[in-house]
């Protein structure tokens, strides 16, 4: 898997080990980065992006 592959809400919750549903209100909330691309108003993140966004989470800085 590349750095820059697409992610959609299924695999940013795999990669959490969250719902899908609670990353789309993270992202309603405004917790998650806005969306690199958009497709058929589709939200996608690449997964450098989220791997970002999770290590800047607060309970995992300084892991």
């Amino acid at each position: 898997m590349s750095d820059r592959d697409l992610w959609s809400y299924p695999e940013i919750a795999a990669h959490i080990g969250v719902r899908p549903d609670t990353v789309r209100s993270y992202r309603k909330s405004g917790q998650l980065p806005p969306p690199d691309l958009t497709r058929a108003g589709r939200p996608y993140w690449h997964a450098d992006t989220v791997r970002r966004w999770v290590a800047g989470r607060p309970r995992n800085r300084g892991r």
